[in-house]
């Protein structure tokens, strides 16, 4: 679970990334970025319907993705930026290493690490 300071949670902030945020791709991974004000950097793991049908499965996602970006990701991330991390179908098969690498290239293709 992320650290409450570091969830972007309202739909009002979710909207904002969508709509002036800058996306990053690598393999099924992507993330959505946007400047804050804040001192933190905040984000957020949509996994879609498309992705899943089965609650189980999102959230299994949803679950490792966290966990990699409260270990691996935000200890070394630039502060005062919001992100939203979209996955893709193939993703549920992968395993953590694999998930972990992928969003490590992926922030370091987005300049954040």
């Amino acid at each position: 679970m992320l650290y409450s300071k570091n969830r972007l949670a309202k739909r009002a902030d979710i909207e904002r990334v969508f709509k002036k945020g800058r996306s990053f791709f690598v393999g099924n991974l992507g993330i959505r970025l946007a400047k804050n004000s804040l001192k933190v950097s905040r984000f957020t793991v949509v996994v879609s319907t498309k992705v899943s049908k089965k609650a189980v499965e999102r959230n299994k996602l949803k679950r490792r993705m966290r966990e990699i970006i409260r270990k691996e990701i935000l200890p070394n991330t630039k502060p005062g930026f919001d992100g939203v991390i979209s996955t893709k179908k193939p993703l549920l098969d992968s395993s953590f290493d694999d998930l972990r690498t992928l969003a490590i290239k992926l922030f370091k293709k987005a300049r954040l690490i």
